[in-house]
């Protein structure tokens, strides 16, 4: 018998209204696409791969620490939305309260990925589904705009690249399921083809 699909409640919906008053003022690099694009997005994409509604509000969520609100922000989603919401989307952040700004590019994604590592597969899915949309977009841009694209990144070409795939390796070491890490591979595969012409 077929796995029932995920019903959403209304606690989903409260967290896309929090959502969009959190990233309210902001938009996707270099654009005018409203930032919540991506955040539905991501809770999309975590849906369809079988996550569940924790997974699915955490995707909602996953970049508000981080860019909107650090500390208070995260006691906050844990009183609204619970800790084990508020564990993925810790678990997801780069930093809480911009406590490594001092950092280069790559030692920032190698603490994430030295984290990543050590995380359970529910988090990692969410952290899988955010890279599948930003590199589906990025290929997307590159189609569109050319290489010049690459300049709103503080990292080299060599180094997103490496970030995504690295990304993918733990995605798959941990059992993610395909419906993510499949289209990352093609993603990265279309991002070394606009650098690289390979």
């Amino acid at each position: 018998m077929a796995r029932p699909h995920l019903v959403l409640s209304d606690r989903y919906f409260n967290a896309v209204a929090y959502t969009s008053h959190a990233h309210s003022w902001q938009s996707r690099k270099g654009g005018n696409i409203a930032y919540i694009s991506h955040l539905l997005g991501v809770s999309s994409l975590i849906i369809e791969a079988g996550g569940d509604e924790d997974q699915a509000i955490a995707g909602l969520l996953h970049d508000a620490v981080e860019d909107a609100g650090g500390s208070a922000r995260l006691a906050d989603i844990t009183r609204l939305f619970g800790p084990r919401v508020a564990a993925i989307v810790l678990g997801c952040s780069d930093n809480v309260d911009d406590d490594d700004h001092w950092l280069g590019y790559w030692e920032r994604k190698q603490n994430y990925l030295d984290r990543l590592e050590t995380e359970p597969a529910e988090l990692v899915m969410v952290s899988i589904a955010d890279k599948v949309h930003n590199s589906r977009a990025l290929v997307t841009d590159l189609q569109i705009y050319g290489l010049g694209e690459l300049n709103k990144f503080h990292g080299t070409p060599a180094e997103i690249i490496h970030y995504y795939k690295e990304c993918l390796r733990i995605g798959i070491k941990v059992g993610v399921s395909p419906t993510l890490t499949a289209p990352l591979a093609v993603a990265i595969r279309d991002i070394e083809y606009f650098i690289y012409g390979e």
